[in-house]
This record gives C-alpha cells, structure tokens and sequence, in this order.
C-alpha cells in the first residue's frame, strides 16, 4: 500500500467515525428524551443531523476521489465499499432519529397509555447494536460485528409486540387512536434504526472476512462460522 493510499484510507476511516459518533450521539438524545417524557432538544438534533448530511458529501467525495487515483483491490476495496455502505446507514440513522423527536412532540403532551411498552427496552439495545457495530468497524472485528446480528431478532420481537398490544387497544379505544399511532411511529423507527446497526455489522463482516451474509439468515451465519 502506499503511503498516499493509506492517507486516504485513514481520513475516510475518521469520516465515518465522525458521523458515527453524531449518529450515536442524535439517538442518545432521543432516548433520553423518551425516557423522561420529554421533547428532544430541537437545535440540538438539527445541527447533529446537519453535521451528519455535510459529513455524508464528503466522505462521498473522499470514496470517489480514492477510487479514482487509486483504484484499491482486495480488502483496501472491501474497505471502501463498507465505508460506503456505512456512511448512508448512519445518514439514515440520523432521519429516523429527527421522525422520532418529531413524533415525541406530541406523545410528551399526552398521559401515559396505560399498556406495557418496551420502547426504553429497544432503544438501549439498538444504541448497544449501533455502538458495537461502529467498535467492530474501528477494530475490524468480525465476532463482535456478528455479535451485533444476533440482537436484531430482539428488537423485532419487541417492535412486533407494540403492534399486538397497540392494535387491539386503538380498535376498542378510539380516543387512543392518535397516542398509538404516534408510539407505534417510535417502535418502528427504532426498529429501522436496529436494521441499519445490523447492515453496518453486515459491512464489517464483509470487509474483514470477505463474506457477503446481507441475505443469510443470522441462524445460519452463526452455523456456518461455527461448523
């Protein structure tokens, strides 16, 4: 490798940590949020969402520019394609966390519905996903990026049951109908958020051991690496 190709590596590596870093940051703002029932800071979350969009054009620009000079192979290649990847997960990361600050407007204003939630749950478990995903990348480690797969079965199973409590209460409650909509907004969007830290694992696997298991069961992804 030489040391220009290398120089390049390394900024678009610091690049993605940075918005890694917002990213992790603008959902630690929501679920802060959540759990004491109040609105996210606004100013706080636009310019981290901003932040993230300027650092997407150009960590963008730095991957083209790289493959132009210096058309990398083998796993510099794998690199940057994961890097790509990345870069428009945690983009996404950051809409997702500005839809559930816009739906916690007004869930804050109105008394609890009364039913057993688990979104506290799932967002601490999704910001473990997201945090372990990012440490995987920094350290390219497949087996912790593998770890970070088997906990999106979790955030399913939980968002799954917001609907099979939120469903039946809005259809015999139809004051709650709003509330509902609104929480089960929230649910999904954390779920979305679990699936782009599971890509990002996904990336890291990729990029470390050469293996594409974006369409493979997690079941069996762990089978194969164990047989």
């Amino acid at each position: 490798m030489t040391d220009h190709l290398h120089r390049d590596l390394q900024r678009i590596k610091r690049h993605v940590l940075a918005m890694g870093a917002l990213a992790e940051e603008a959902l630690g703002l929501a679920s802060q949020a959540y759990q004491r029932q109040e609105e996210v800071p606004a100013h706080r979350l636009t310019e981290t969402e901003e932040r993230i969009n300027t650092l997407q054009l150009e960590t963008d620009d730095e991957i083209l520019k790289l493959l132009a000079l210096h058309q990398p192979v083998a796993g510099d290649l794998r690199f940057v394609t994961s890097a790509m990847r990345i870069v428009n997960d945690l983009e996404r990361i950051g809409d997702l966390t500005t839809s559930i600050a816009d739906r916690l407007l007004y869930i804050v204003e109105q008394p609890p519905i009364g039913e057993p939630m688990k979104i506290e749950a799932m967002m601490t478990v999704t910001a473990s996903m997201l945090h372990d995903g990012l440490n995987a990348f920094v350290q390219q480690d497949s087996a912790l990026a593998r770890s970070v797969l088997e906990r999106d079965d979790e955030i399913d199973s939980m968002n799954r049951s917001h609907f099979e409590i939120l469903i039946p209460r809005m259809k015999s409650d139809s004051d709650s109908v709003e509330l509902g909509v609104a929480l089960l907004s929230v649910s999904r969007a954390v779920e979305r958020i679990g699936d782009m830290a599971t890509n990002i694992a996904e990336d890291v696997v990729f990029m470390v051991d050469a293996q594409d298991i974006r369409h493979a069961p997690h079941d069996e992804d762990s089978s194969s690496e164990s047989a």
